[in-house]
């Protein structure tokens, strides 16, 4: 079986086809949006994470035929009332990590309360149906970037499940543990499976990564 990832951000499909890699689905053969150079970007209009990754995932779908997952996620900071959220890639108006994370630290300048989460939600979207997943990474805010690893707000952002470290310190390995994105990527074999079990038989595990993961 073909499972289409709808992401054109680079950073975010490598992260993706890491995570799908040690998972290992035997008989799923991961293509990106590159199979595809004549789609444009999907839409996120939606104004809520749920609804942009399914407006993505039925976008690609609609074009390819084949079932396809997408995410949407983003930062959500409690003493901005939630902000940036949904909007986290456009925070600035020059809408780059550099900036968005400048603008981020000038909003909390001399604020205490610095807790904040990445939310992420996960889309299926295939001729047998759609399912969903959401969760979430809790932090907080630093009062400066560090750390080389990552992208977008990584260098800012606190895990608590990595005390100390920013998630740009951390090795991908490390990040993906505890991810947003990684944790509701492992909940597609069991998403697979609900929604496409009749056509892929029994989904196991397999030591083989994703073709395009290798």
């Amino acid at each position: 079986m073909k499972l289409v990832v709808a992401t054109g951000n680079r950073h975010k499909r490598e992260e993706i086809y890491a995570i799908l890699a040690a998972q290992g689905l035997r008989g799923v053969e991961v293509l990106g949006l590159d199979r595809w150079p004549e789609l444009p970007e999907p839409p996120e209009e939606a104004g809520t994470f749920t609804g942009n990754a399914l407006d993505k995932a039925r976008f690609v779908f609609a074009h390819t035929g084949l079932p396809t997952v997408a995410d949407d996620s983003g930062l959500e900071v409690d003493a901005l009332g939630g902000a940036p959220g949904v909007h986290s890639k456009r925070f600035s108006p020059d809408a780059t990590a550099e900036a968005n994370n400048a603008l981020l630290l000038s909003r909390l300048a001399g604020e205490q309360r610095r807790e904040a989460r990445f939310r992420c939600v996960l889309a299926l979207v295939s001729a047998a149906g759609e399912r969903t997943v959401a969760v979430a990474c809790e932090g907080r805010i630093a009062t400066s970037p560090r750390g080389v690893g990552g992208f977008g707000y990584d260098p800012l952002f606190l895990p608590d499940e990595a005390p100390g470290r920013t998630m740009a310190e951390l090795s991908s390995a490390e990040k993906n543990t505890i991810s947003h994105r990684g944790r509701a990527f492992r909940h597609l074999p069991a998403l697979l499976q609900e929604l496409l079990g009749e056509l892929l038989g029994e989904l196991e595990p397999s030591a083989a990564p994703p073709p395009e993961a290798q």
